[in-house]
């Protein structure tokens, strides 16, 4: 359990918390909900405490980040970040099944195509129809934890809950808001919002099932927004053991196959190796005003000289600016790069610091 999670789930509570699968809607209300009442620490305890193994379920994800439209053909264009940011800026669904600790797939549908990852026992499998190729992987023996990330973008719903929740210290407040419906399932909202006024991130709404604690939808709304700028939910789900086969991978005739071994650190579904001299970002501060730091690089070189970089950022006092509704990124003249959910005067404050 975060060491965060202590400071408001009563002492003895082991954290469980399952993440389960990814991507999603708003919180929708469909008839009015009255769940017996709890504060803020035992709606906490009851999600520290969820149990859930299996499951089936649909998700979908919606933002409203403020984006500005991508190019996507011409030189102006650059299909690497143009297909990353356009995670961001678009809505995209997910099929989820999880069957214990050894059994997860994950389906992301996009147009025309569709990505899978799969882990049945010590075999992962990552796949796209879109080139029909494959990666398959074998865990280490006595590997019983699930690989990170469901999709390699996206977080799911108890993931990115764990990370928020992370940020809860004395410079938050806790409440917990009007019960509300989930896929069809009861859930306490827990509301977390920065006291803090020198952050873009005006709460967190974290649905949480009111009868096993499983998180099952996350929203987070800027400053001055009303509608979530990012949303991640379950719109079905059902609590049931999924059919074994649905776990069980063939890659399809003409696929190209490539074996690939796991990376020895936890949580990761692709090894990835950087380059030597890789330079390695740090964060100053702490909590919801936080600033990722990275020093000048190979990395922040590949940055400032994609095609994109003029059209996505604005020029600024001491470099440019890439603005969503959450976060902001500011690239220095000399190459540094400064980013973190908070203002660009404190971006450019952190590095004119000495």
């Amino acid at each position: 359990m975060n060491r965060a999670w202590k400071r408001w789930v009563p002492a003895g509570v082991v954290a469980a918390v399952i993440a389960s699968a990814a991507i999603a809607v708003p919180l929708t209300a469909s008839a009015a909900v009255d769940l017996p009442a709890k504060t803020p620490q035992q709606v906490l305890a009851l999600l520290a405490q969820s149990h859930v193994a299996s499951l089936s379920g649909t998700i979908e994800q919606t933002s409203n980040l403020g984006l500005p439209q991508l190019p996507t053909t011409g030189t102006g264009s650059d299909s690497v970040a143009s297909s990353a940011l356009s995670l961001l800026s678009s809505s995209y669904t997910a099929r989820v099944y999880l069957d214990g600790p050894t059994k997860a797939r994950a389906q992301v549908m996009d147009k025309l195509a569709e990505r899978d990852v799969i882990r049945n026992g010590s075999d992962v499998w990552l796949y796209s129809s879109r080139d029909n190729t494959a990666i398959h992987s074998t865990l280490p023996a006595q590997t019983n934890k699930r690989p990170g990330s469901t999709t390699g973008e996206a977080k799911t719903p108890g993931e990115l809950a764990t990370k928020l929740l992370a940020a809860v210290d004395s410079t938050t407040t806790v409440s917990v808001g009007n019960d509300t419906r989930v896929a069809g399932r009861t859930a306490y909202d827990l509301v977390l919002t920065p006291r803090a006024t020198d952050t873009l991130i005006g709460s967190v709404s974290i649905a949480v099932d009111s009868e096993t604690g499983l998180p099952l939808s996350v929203e987070l709304a800027a400053r001055g927004q009303k509608d979530p700028a990012f949303s991640v939910a379950f719109s079905s789900l059902t609590l049931a053991a999924p059919s074994a086969d649905v776990f069980s991978f063939t890659p399809p005739a003409g696929a190209k196959v490539k074996e690939q071994a796991m990376p020895t650190h936890q949580g990761a579904t692709k090894p990835l190796r950087p380059e030597s001299g890789a330079v390695k970002p740090s964060v100053i501060g702490s909590g919801w005003d936080s600033v990722l730091s990275m020093p000048a690089g190979t990395e922040t070189a590949k940055l400032t000289s994609s095609p994109l970089f003029g059209k996505l950022t604005t020029a600024v006092t001491g470099g440019h600016l890439f603005h969503t509704a959450l976060v902001n990124v500011f690239v220095t003249n000399d190459g540094r790069v400064f980013a973190g959910s908070v203002p660009v005067e404190r971006l450019q404050a952190v590095a004119a610091a000495p």
